[in-house]
């Protein structure tokens, strides 16, 4: 499937390409390490996979990383999975985090904003106070290096000061959302055996306040390696019994001790969405995210001093790593704690506005909510300082690149981008210099060997493809938590072709480099050998006004056939009668192919989701096969386990 587009929706003009960072890091890099001074974004990211150990040096050196005890090589083992970077170096992540505070010590290194949607700053001195107190308290309770440290929080600078004080230790960091249930938080962390908690009494959302205190209380019991609980009171409760207070424990005036630990020291447990099982523990590493973090943030997203990083995202999902990163380049980062649609569904811009985000990010299906209603942004509100609004969750459809550029701005840098938390990072999406195709992300990233593979391993350029990485990337996992002997990892990554990273998705690499998303590959449609993404289906069908959201499956029959059910949760008042299916058919027979026409459209109450929000397509596709709901999905990874037993249901009745 090449893409029909020739005309770039946007192009950066001279001054700012000039102005960005990579542009400033290439004649660095040229002048000191050989790459290519000529021929742009194409000829540095070709240099950047040629010449990976001098390109991760060179921007360890463009970033000035403090490395205590300097490295012996940049890449010792290659091999994937194993591959070992900068071998003998020490450092810290908590330390790069708060550099800043030297020079910008009274400006705001957070905004934190909740539903009223007042934004309170934190200063970089405040918040480096913070953490060298917490830091100090957390070796007092006998916190060491490697012992794992968890937070029950929203997004609030708790948080974030609770994650650096972690790194300072040299503990790991990991932290569900307040909104996942006692089930799906023990799921997490009974798997890496945390030390302390840090939780909150409740949060609010939506406008109301929801208490979590037998959720923690559970939490309490369930967690028995549990050394110290430390209450954050949001709604204002006291301390339960035992539990220590926040502030206690964040009021000294102390300068931070970091720990220098090896660059492959683990910094923080991502968990998998979990939708099959047990989610997978994810461990990546403080020199690996230090690096990838600063190359993606820095160069990618072009976050310096001045800029004001509002991405809309909770701590159970790896976009708040991401954001919390970007104090790494002396950004301030925005943090929101609330619905993203309170009280109304502009409720994100107006925050966007209120912080003076340059660089706003959110997901495709706000984008999407927006659109269908009726927000206008550049109207109601003052955009003037967001320079690029990025998205990510899943493929931003071309209707939503489209909208962005007539309600938000015509000169707007449009990123969407698509990595995984299996990185925390990025493989393709933002690039300040190269210009904006509508439905595409602008490129792979610096140091990601991306490219799309026909069934027998081979590169494809302009058709569809599985993604695979054939390098190895620094935030790539170290391990998986309860993975002895690295088969988990192995069969989830390396199991299809081995030694070279799948990760389960349908590109297409366009000839002019760019990249087209189509979904997930383990859910995809194929009709008579015709493959196509998910994504491309959704993205026709909600189009439609009366569809609020929809979920198409292709399942294998045991007789060799093929049956392909569309489901539909239809908009307030929407009726699906025959007018509405066949405009339903008739919009992906003449937008898609006539082969990936549905067998059936079947309402359904709702599309489920996974606690991050993704649509569930491989358990529904298990239940329609006739797996049993216990076998098929695990509970505790499904926003709303009631949806499934519709789908169950259904599996029965066929059968």
């Amino acid at each position: 499937m090449t893409s029909a587009n020739t005309v770039p929706l946007w192009q950066p003009d001279a001054d700012r390409i000039a102005r960005a960072r990579i542009t400033r890091f290439q004649a660095w890099a040229a002048q000191h390490h050989g790459a290519p001074a000529e021929g742009g974004y194409a000829a540095l990211h070709r240099w950047s996979v040629d010449e990976l150990d001098t390109f991760w040096k060179a921007v360890t050196e463009f970033f000035e990383v403090r490395f205590s005890t300097p490295f012996t090589q940049v890449l010792g083992d290659r091999s994937m999975p194993g591959a070992a970077w900068f071998p003998g170096a020490r450092l810290n992540y908590a330390e790069h985090a708060l550099r800043a505070a030297a020079t910008r010590a009274d400006q705001p290194a957070l905004l934190a904003v909740d539903e009223t949607q007042e934004p309170r700053p934190v200063t970089w001195s405040a918040l480096r106070r913070q953490v060298g107190s917490l830091a100090a308290e957390l070796r007092a309770l006998g916190v060491r290096p490697g012992d794992r440290v968890s937070g029950y929080l929203p997004n609030i600078p708790e948080a974030v000061v609770a994650l650096l004080a972690t790194a300072a230790v040299g503990a790991v960091w990991t932290s569900c959302a307040p909104d996942f249930g006692a089930r799906s938080v023990l799921d997490r962390f009974q798997q890496v055996e945390p030390v302390v908690l840090f939780t909150v009494d409740g949060y609010r959302y939506g406008g109301k306040e929801h208490d979590r205190r037998e959720t923690v209380a559970e939490l309490r019991r369930e967690l028995p390696g549990l050394r110290a609980v430390v209450h954050i009171p949001l709604l204002g409760t006291e301390a339960p019994e035992g539990a220590l207070e926040w502030a206690d424990l964040t009021s000294a005036d102390v300068e931070p001790v970091f720990e220098q630990v090896p660059f492959d020291h683990p910094l923080w447990v991502l968990y998998s969405s979990g939708t099959t099982g047990l989610p997978k523990a994810i461990v990546q590493s403080q020199g690996g995210i230090l690096v990838e973090h600063l190359k993606q943030l820095g160069l990618h997203c072009d976050l310096g001093p001045e800029d004001r990083f509002f991405w809309y995202t909770s701590t159970g999902w790896m976009m708040w790593n991401f954001l919390v990163s970007g104090l790494l380049t002396g950004t301030t980062i925005v943090l929101y704690d609330g619905s993203p649609g309170h009280p109304d569904t502009g409720a994100q811009w107006r925050i966007a506005e209120r912080t003076g985000a340059t660089l706003f990010g959110t997901s495709a299906a706000y984008v999407m909510a927006c659109r269908k209603a009726g927000v206008h942004p550049a109207r109601d509100y003052d955009l003037t300082r967001v320079q690029c609004v990025a998205t990510t969750g899943s493929p931003l459809p071309p209707d939503g690149f489209s909208w962005l550029h007539d309600e938000v701005r015509d000169d707007l840098w449009i990123a969407s981008v698509s990595g995984g938390t299996d990185v925390c990072s990025c493989f393709a999406g933002a690039v300040p210099t190269l210009p904006v195709y509508l439905g595409e992300l602008q490129a792979p990233g610096l140091g990601t060997d991306l490219q799309a593979w026909d069934p027998s391993g081979r590169p494809v350029t302009d058709e569809v493809g599985e993604l695979v990485v054939t390098n190895p990337m620094p935030s790539m996992p170290i391990r998986f938590w309860n993975d002895p002997d690295g088969s988990r990892y192995r069969d989830s990554y390396f199991d299809m072709y081995p030694g070279v990273w799948r990760h389960g998705d349908w590109i297409t690499l366009t000839s002019r480099g760019s990249v087209i998303i189509h979904g997930r590959s383990d859910s995809t449609l194929n009709r008579q050998g015709v493959r196509m993404g998910s994504a491309d289906i959704y993205e026709a069908v909600e189009r439609l006004p009366e569809i609020k959201e929809s979920l198409v499956i292709g399942v294998e029959q045991p007789d060799g056939g093929y049956w392909m059910p569309l489901f539909v949760h239809l908009s307030p008042g929407a009726v699906l009668d025959d007018a509405l299916l066949g405009r339903i058919k008739r919009t992906i027979r003449e937008q898609l192919s006539p082969r990936h026409v549905p067998d059936e459209v079947i309402e359904v109450p709702g599309v489920p989701h996974t606690l991050t929000g993704k649509r569930i397509e491989v358990p529904v596709k298990r239940l329609l096969q006739g797996t049993p709901l216990e076998k098929a999905v695990n509970p505790g990874s499904v926003d709303n386990l009631e949806l499934l037993h519709f789908y169950e249901d259904l599996a029965g009745k066929r059968a």
